[in-house]
């Protein structure tokens, strides 16, 4: 059987033609790069590391994923730099925030159950059991949970993002990026990011509500009070 010939895009015979098919190209990328540029200059003078984190009363946590029910490696280290700074008496209570969409799969619990086994008491964390991504768990930490100001935990090519968003739900947000070997997976998470930074910008633009918003949760007040 004798397969059909792909045909080869033609490029364009004149200079004129030529010009304006490069000019196109260099258009969409910086076109693309903008969102990922947005978020670079909006995010300035918002980062931290965990040795320099501003005393703040709350500390927001994102998901990663589970492996056979706990915390990733990369959620771990997450989980390790907030368990960090409560001890260290820089944060008082841990907002965990990740996906609950399945009866199998509980990223908040998890976060939990980890935090506990590193010294955070559990008096002192709070679960958003519909953080299904980035804006969804900044929203709901403002109107669900009632947060103003937080330290935010993530990897370092997660944490602009972060940031900018919460920023944009209301929240005045501090990001501690945590540093992790650049593997295979450090490496998808960044060039995600550059997809990501797009739907970020559209969220902030046209502020979709969350998949699920729900009502009011006094559980950051409660655990701020049994703080003091």
């Amino acid at each position: 059987m004798r397969l059909p010939k792909v045909r080869r895009p033609r490029l364009p015979r004149t200079r004129a033609g030529r010009r304006r098919l490069v000019q196109a190209v260099m258009a969409g990328c910086v076109l693309a790069l903008l969102p990922s540029t947005w978020l670079y200059v909006s995010t300035q003078g918002r980062l931290r590391t965990p040795a320099d984190a501003p005393r703040t009363a709350v500390a927001v946590v994102f998901g990663a994923g589970l492996w056979d029910g706990e915390p990733s490696p990369y959620l771990a280290h997450r989980l390790d730099a907030a368990a960090k700074l409560y001890r260290e008496g820089r944060i008082e209570v841990v907002l965990v925030t990740g996906d609950n969409s399945r009866e199998d799969y509980d990223e908040p619990d998890a976060m939990r159950a980890y935090l506990t086994r590193h010294g955070v008491p559990g008096t002192r964390i709070v679960s958003d059991y519909a953080g299904f991504d980035t804006w969804d768990s900044c929203v709901r930490a403002r109107k669900i949970f009632g947060v103003d100001k937080a330290v935010l935990i993530s990897q370092g090519f997660h944490i602009r993002r972060a940031v900018a968003l919460c920023e944009a739900a209301g929240i005045t947000s501090y990001g501690v990026g945590v540093t992790d070997r650049h593997d295979v997976t450090w490496y998808y998470g960044g060039a995600r990011e550059l997809f990501a930074a797009g739907k970020a910008a559209l969220d902030v633009v046209f502020r979709p509500d969350p998949r699920f918003l729900g009502p009011k949760e006094p559980g950051v007040t409660k655990a701020l009070a049994s703080a003091h």
